[in-house]
């Protein structure tokens, strides 16, 4: 079982996700934080970034899914970023949390978040 992860928190992008059509319209910014787990031995050992996950495209995949194709709600936004993350077979699991600051509440908040767990069967 793998235990090392590697985090990206606060990857920020505009989308058209919501119920409503004014936010599929207007668009809003969602912040999105990744924890992908994955063996971090091999880059250890060769200090080589061909031996590990490399964040930084793994960063440009979950914003790109942010800013893609607009989604209803936020538990398929949250998978498809989870999906995106695990294209890269060195990643044994990832946690995914999509904050929606900006959703349309008619109560005082400061967020909202789903946050799911994926891996690899």
């Amino acid at each position: 079982m793998t235990t090392d992860v590697v985090t990206l928190r606060g990857l920020r992008g505009t989308g058209r996700h919501g119920w409503f059509d004014f936010e599929r319209a207007a668009g809003q910014e969602f912040v999105v934080d990744v924890e992908l787990t994955f063996d971090t031995a091999p880059a250890a050992a060769s200090d080589d970034l061909a031996d590990t996950v490399d964040y930084g495209a793994i960063g440009a995949a979950v914003l790109a899914v942010v800013e893609g194709e607009p989604v209803r709600l936020i538990e398929t936004l949250v998978q498809r970023i989870a999906d995106a993350c695990l294209v890269d077979p060195r990643v044994d699991s990832v946690r995914v949390t999509v904050h929606k600051p900006q959703a349309p509440l008619t109560v005082p908040f400061t967020d909202v978040t789903v946050s799911i767990v994926r891996g690899r069967g």
